[in-house]
């Protein structure tokens, strides 16, 4: 299986942090965020890794070069003309990516989920996703169980927050053009037909979306 972390947002509010560094370079516990996944898949047998960038993306190639250091190979997906956002960098790194069903792992968030235990997908599903319980700054969460598939809508009840990891067949992109575009849409597509399966994770996880929730991960993560 190969996997792919998504590295390209210009991080807007971890400002001033990401000025001059990626979001995904910033550290925990003294290692970059993309270091973690990295050393995560690696012990789950996941070696085959592609990274997209933007937003300086000439530092996390300096940094990581082909992966030989760390035990992995990569390949990089630059996105030349800036952020694709989430579906635009997938559709555009889909030659990379290859025909099997593929990993996504945000990379700006802080997770230590093990990677082994991702389900496999199964009777023609496009995706499984990890959700969690919500954060502070999403409150009402984003996807909804229903049996073993996720929904999403205002009569679904008791939402959970997607991890930013999910299982992806490459049919979910295949159609779609390489331009800017988000992933929730698609996903919610392919919700009202049941594509979408998912599961609960509940050990530790962190947006690192703010310099505050930035310190309270290197916090908790110290403290462990």
């Amino acid at each position: 299986m190969k996997a792919m972390i998504l590295a390209a947002g210009r991080g807007e509010r971890m400002k001033p942090l990401t000025d001059n560094c990626p979001k995904p370079l910033l550290k925990v516990a003294g290692i970059p965020l993309i270091e973690h996944h990295l050393n995560n898949l690696k012990a789950a047998g996941i070696t085959d890794i592609i990274i997209n960038h933007a937003w300086l993306g000439d530092q996390i190639e300096d940094y990581f070069g082909c992966g030989q250091g760390f035990g992995v190979s990569i390949q990089y997906s630059a996105e030349l003309d800036g952020a694709l956002e989430t579906a635009g960098g997938i559709v555009n790194a889909l030659p990379l990516l290859g025909s099997e069903p593929f990993l996504i792992v945000n990379g700006d968030i802080y997770c230590q989920y093990p990677f082994v235990q991702i389900p496999s997908l199964k009777n023609g599903e496009l995706a499984h996703l990890i959700l969690v319980e919500n954060p502070e700054h999403n409150p009402k969460g984003d996807f909804a169980f229903n049996n073993d598939k996720l929904k999403w809508g205002e009569e679904f009840n008791n939402k959970y927050t997607y991890s930013g990891i999910g299982l992806y067949q490459p049919k979910l992109f295949t159609d779609l053009k390489i331009e800017k575009a988000p992933l929730a849409p698609i996903l919610i597509a392919a919700m009202k037909n049941d594509d979408i399966s998912g599961s609960l994770y509940s050990g530790l996880w962190s947006d690192v979306g703010t310099p505050e929730r930035l310190t309270q991960i290197n916090k908790q993560v110290m403290e462990k």
